[in-house]
């Protein structure tokens, strides 16, 4: 177990980024077509192919899921995948046609400092095939592809990873790209609100402070007042080798979605677009009832650990008034 979303066998991960524009892509894909669906609980999501992977529609399983940057102009990155994907014959079949299944979402991320002056074409269908192009096993966390240009209310933004088994050997993990109105942090301090969570100081083992005052509750949100939804969103990909059903999916990402509240505050406010994909690679059979809530649970609980660590693991955007890093603060 490498403590990423690739410790999934069948999935690999890759990232594009420009660090002229502070921004890039992330692309997940499969290797044989995943059974998928979707929770949204912020009030300004950016999706693409949502009405897709609810459970009553007709395609069941999905070819890869992209991530990106540049706010509605990032969904462009879903194509460049698409389209890496039809060159090699990967797809929905409909008779002689091939049509590959690639749901994305989006972050704000074009008021960062970069460089968002790229003509008459975002780059972010050349970003999203470069992704697919990266993947592999093994991929890094921070401040790369997807979470290049993510921020938080306090600390720079990022993209994590974890993973966990559950007593039974049914593998879970999750990939989160943090760009949240919120904060990961509590207070001023280094803590992790997803401290309970940790495993093997996987985020500092800073743990918990030895007690909360009201200057740590008080809610920090990025922009103050001017915050607005299109601004802020975490994205997260949850992925099991569990055999799940299309609803037993969404049901997965209903419950994974509670990760979030565990790692970030506030969350699912207007101000944010939050989202969880859910895909099931079918190779171990789960009871479900109690199996999949025990697999759902752990699922909230790696979603919580990749978001810690995604801030974590962040480095700084090299432009005047830039938000600093845990690491500069904290490490």
């Amino acid at each position: 177990m490498k403590n990423l979303l690739t410790d999934i066998a069948g999935v690999s991960v890759g990232h594009a980024d420009d660090a002229a524009i502070a921004s890039g892509v992330t692309a997940i894909l499969f290797d044989k077509p995943a059974v998928a669906s979707i929770d949204v609980r912020g009030g300004g999501p950016g999706i693409r192919e949502d009405s897709l992977l609810t459970p009553h529609n007709v395609v069941e399983a999905i070819d890869a899921i992209t991530l990106s940057g540049g706010s509605a102009l990032g969904l462009d990155a879903a194509g460049g995948v698409q389209a890496w994907l039809a060159e090699r014959g990967r797809g929905f079949r409909i008779r002689d046609a091939v049509v590959p299944i690639v749901p994305g979402a989006i972050c704000f991320d074009l008021l960062n400092g970069g460089n968002k002056a790229w003509g008459r074409f975002p780059p972010y269908r050349d970003l999203g095939y470069a992704a697919a192009n990266a993947t592999s096993g093994d991929f890094r966390l921070g401040s790369v592809g997807a979470g290049m240009g993510a921020t938080t209310a306090n600390l720079k933004g990022g993209l994590g990873s974890a993973s966990a088994k559950t007593d039974d050997g049914v593998a879970v993990a999750a990939l989160a790209v943090v760009n949240s109105v919120g904060a990961v942090t509590i207070g001023t301090g280094p803590w992790f609100w997803a401290a309970p969570f940790e495993a093997d100081a996987e985020f500092g083992g800073r743990g918990l402070p030895p007690s909360f005052t009201p200057d740590m509750l008080a809610m920090r949100l990025k922009g103050g007042a001017e915050a607005t939804a299109a601004e802020n969103t975490t994205l997260v990909v949850v992925v099991t080798d569990a055999q799940l059903t299309k609803p037993q999916a969404k049901r997965l990402a209903m419950i994974a979605q509670t990760g979030m509240a565990r790692a970030i505050y506030p969350v699912h406010a207007p101000l944010d677009g939050d989202v969880v994909f859910a895909a099931a690679t079918g190779a171990k059979p789960v009871d479900p009832l109690f199996g999949l809530t025990k697999l759902g649970g752990l699922a909230a609980n790696t979603v919580a650990r990749a978001i810690a660590r995604g801030v974590y693991a962040a480095t700084p955007l090299p432009f005047p008034g830039a938000l600093p890093s845990w690491q500069e603060r904290f490490g």
